[in-house]
């Protein structure tokens, strides 16, 4: 009976010992105006074909860069789904309302369309505090190509995840407007 003892008192140790919870974010979209109830013939549609993402930025961990040359990858603190799709996603919702009367889609729209492709190279917390945003767009319209970078940091209000993905959320909004400026000065 006493050698059972040292097992069931390692049983009973590991069973209460501490497990991290795991954490789920989703990019939140900007709230709403009223949908758009008729689109413009005359202004183009845009084809959001594709948002792509690095190999670091393309798991399921949130990323937090420690210094200026080490990056750690969350493993309680994930992202909901992948964050291409969160980033495709958000960009179309986005760029909808920041252009009333286009219509913005994941889906090709036809022969009258402008295609953009955006790179997103940083989407991630930084050690100082901020919350860094960077890569390039381009946007292919009427056969003119249009290239543009991109790199914001964006100070978090409060510490945590919570606060690096509110923000995050913030500068990649910020960045859909960029867009449909650019996209407005071509038409």
């Amino acid at each position: 009976m006493k050698k059972w003892l040292p097992v069931a008192l390692a049983l009973a140790l590991s069973a209460c010992s501490s497990t991290s919870d795991t954490t789920y974010y989703q990019l939140p979209v900007a709230a709403k105006g009223a949908a758009v109830s008729s689109v413009d013939a005359a202004r183009p549609a845009v084809f959001v074909q594709h948002v792509s993402v690095p190999d670091y930025l393309s798991g399921n961990g949130l990323v937090y860069q420690t210094s200026d040359v080490k990056y750690t990858i969350a493993a309680n603190n994930l992202w909901a789904s992948p964050l291409d799709q969160q980033l495709q996603q958000t960009l179309v919702a986005n760029l909808s309302q920041a252009l009333p009367g286009s219509l913005v889609s994941a889906s090709p729209l036809g022969q009258q369309q402008d295609t953009l492709n955006v790179t997103v190279t940083g989407f991630h917390g930084r050690y100082d505090g901020h919350a860094v945003i960077s890569g390039d767009w381009v946007l292919e319209h009427q056969g003119q190509i249009v290239k543009r970078s991109f790199t914001l940091a964006l100070p978090q209000k409060e510490d945590g995840y919570d606060a690096l993905v509110r923000t995050l959320a913030e500068g990649w909004q910020q960045e859909a407007q960029d867009i449909a400026n650019g996209i407005r000065s071509l038409n």
